[in-house]
């Protein structure tokens, strides 16, 4: 049997208004963000952690490379999103569910920022009142 090369698992994330589109393949654990290292690209070792968790819980570190285009927001949105990415591509390559629904992996953050009111300076800020 012949044995397959070149096998890509992908998945999309997103996270307040940044898109991710993550492919994970066999590999050593490299992983790149807009075909650049992840620590050269994101600016706090915190976030390329956050971004890392789902291949941290299925000890899945070494045994796969990330290649993930990511676009729109800041650079927490854009980590959030490529975890779900890399979540819902684990899930593709059939790595355990449960173990990335209980750390709340594969649920999507829906919160974003709320739209300013006419009327208002922000959303919800009113402007200063005077009494005289």
């Amino acid at each position: 049997m012949a044995k397959k090369e070149n096998v890509q698992y992908y998945g999309t994330g997103r996270r307040k208004s940044s898109i991710a589109r993550v492919y994970v393949v066999l590999g050593s654990g490299k992983i790149t963000v807009n075909e650049r290292d992840v620590r050269e690209y994101m600016p706090y070792e915190t976030l390329v952690k956050d971004l890392s968790q789902p291949l941290t819980l299925t000890n899945t570190q070494d045994k796969y490379d990330v290649i993930a285009y990511v676009k729109g927001g800041g650079f927490t949105g854009q980590a959030g999103a490529i975890r779900l990415g890399i979540a819902r591509a684990l899930l593709q390559a059939g790595v355990d569910r449960k173990t990335l629904k209980v750390a709340g992996m594969i649920s999507r953050d829906a919160r974003s920022k709320e739209r300013k009111k006419y009327g208002l300076k922000a959303a919800r800020r009113a402007p200063q009142f005077s009494k005289r």
